[in-house]
C-alpha cells in the first residue's frame, strides 16, 4: 500500500525527518550552514501528544521560558503526574490558579478540557488533518491562537513544514541568520522563510536553538 500523500505524516519517525531536513537546507543555504557551524545541531524532541501538548503551548504564552517550565511543573503535580481533560476538571479554576496558570488561562484550560471530555472535539482526528485544516480547528478552541496551534502542530504532531512566524524569538533569530538590519516583522518571517520549505520545522528549531544560545 503507498503513501496518501495528502495525509500529514504519522508523528513517528518525526525527529528523523528534523534532522535530515536541516541536513538538506544546510545543504543548499550557505546561511544554514553558517548557523549550524557557529552555534551546532539543535536539540530535537517530540513532545507529548495530545491535551497534555496543547495545553503546555497556552501555559507558555506570552511568559519566559522559565516561567512556563515552572508553571508546568507544578501543573504536573498537581495534576498527580499526568495532565488529562479529567485531571484539570478536577482541579477546577482554583486548582489551576494555583499552580500558575492566569485567570483566563485557567479558563482557556478548562473550556478545551471539557470539549475533549464531552468528545466533542478530537485532537486525534485534528491530527490527520492537512497543516492549515489542522491550524483552523485548533484556532476554534478558546485560548488557542495560530501561534499555539503552530507549536502544538510542530512539537506534538510532528509536522515537517511549520514555522510560527508569530514568535517572536524566532524573529529575532531569523534578523540575525539573515543579516538584516531590523528584526522582520511576523509576515515578514513568514515570507522570507517560505525559501525553506518543506523543511522549516527544522529551520524553526534551529532559530529557537539560535535564540537561547545568544549572548545575553
Amino acid at each position: 500500500m503507498t503513501e496518501d500523500r495528502n495525509l500529514p505524516p504519522p508523528r513517528r519517525g518525526a525527529v528523523q525527518r528534523w534532522r535530515a531536513g536541516l541536513a538538506a537546507l544546510a545543504g543548499r543555504d550557505g546561511r544554514i550552514r553558517a548557523a549550524l557551524d557557529e552555534v551546532g545541531a539543535p536539540p530535537m524532541a517530540l513532545r507529548g501528544a495530545g491535551f497534555a501538548a496543547l495545553l503546555r503551548a497556552i501555559a507558555a504564552q506570552q511568559v519566559s521560558a522559565a516561567s512556563a517550565r515552572a508553571i508546568w511543573g507544578r501543573l504536573e503535580e498537581a495534576a498527580g503526574g499526568r495532565v488529562t481533560p479529567a485531571a484539570v476538571l478536577a482541579l477546577g479554576p482554583e486548582g489551576l490558579r494555583a499552580a500558575g496558570l492566569s485567570r483566563p488561562k485557567a479558563g482557556y484550560a478548562l473550556s478545551i478540557a471539557g470539549e475533549l471530555a464531552s468528545r466533542r472535539v478530537s485532537l486525534r482526528r485534528i491530527q490527520r488533518m492537512p497543516d492549515e485544516e489542522a491550524i483552523a480547528a485548533l484556532s476554534a478552541l478558546k485560548g488557542v491562537g495560530r501561534w499555539t496551534a503552530e507549536v502544538w502542530l510542530l512539537f506534538a504532531a510532528g509536522r515537517p513544514d511549520i514555522w510560527p512566524a508569530g514568535d517572536l524569538a524566532l524573529c529575532a533569530a531569523l534578523q540575525k541568520t539573515l543579516g538584516l538590519d531590523a528584526r522582520p516583522t511576523p509576515a515578514e518571517a513568514a515570507r522570507l522563510t517560505e525559501i525553506w520549505s518543506p523543511h522549516r520545522s527544522a529551520a524553526a528549531i534551529l532559530h529557537w536553538h539560535i535564540y537561547r544560545t545568544a549572548p545575553s
